[in-house]
């Protein structure tokens, strides 16, 4: 059984942890419901992401069950206030030295390093915070690919590349098929990624 915990904030970015989410809980229903993906947020109350949408965590901080994997969704706030919230960063300190796997998705990278588990390791974020990002200095941001994975952590790049990730790790966890069956069940097979140009008139 494996416990996902996806940590969600004010001005977090929809997708970021909504994509993994899909791929988490879909993964558990694949194989019989037998994990847990969990919203975990520093109060019980209702969060509003980036584009607006409000979002109910299960459980606060201190208030959760053991976690298996935790992951940090981008966004404004993970850009902008999370990273001065000692007790958010706290959170991701504690939090990733006790779970199997730490990921991030876009500049959710920024706040892990904020927090300390991206710090001395090789990381993905989206495309234009990456000199932000390497300012910070104590990282090595790799800027090529979708994802990256160093020791136990997954990072990647923006928004969609979440979902990549996600695939990536359910795919460790569980094996290859198992994760080809996940992605082909949310139907996600983003090539070509962009169609505009050829409608389909039916």
């Amino acid at each position: 059984m494996t416990t996902y915990g996806l940590l969600i904030f004010d001005d977090a970015e929809e997708l970021d942890f909504v994509g993994p989410w899909e791929v988490f809980t879909v993964s558990s229903m694949l194989r019989g419901g037998v994990d847990t993906a969990l919203l975990i947020s520093e109060k019980s109350a209702p969060v509003r992401c980036s584009k607006g949408m409000r979002v109910m965590p299960d459980h606060a901080f201190g208030a959760h069950p053991s976690l298996d994997v935790l992951l940090v969704p981008g966004g404004r706030g993970a850009r902008e206030k999370e990273p001065h919230n000692p007790v958010v960063t706290g959170w991701i300190a504690e939090t990733a030295a006790q779970v199997s796997w730490v990921s991030s998705v876009c500049t959710g990278a920024l706040l892990m390093h904020a927090a300390g588990p991206a710090r001395g390791r090789r990381v993905a974020t989206h495309w234009s915070y990456e000199d932000a990002l390497e300012a910070l200095g104590d990282v090595t941001v790799v800027r090529d690919a979708r994802y990256v994975v160093d020791g136990n952590l997954i990072t990647s790049q923006g928004v969609s590349a979440g979902m990549d990730s996600a695939l990536w790790l359910v795919g460790r966890l569980h094996g290859r098929e198992h994760a080809r069956a996940v992605r082909r069940h949310i139907q996600y097979e983003p090539a070509p990624p962009y169609l505009a140009d050829e409608p389909i008139i039916g």
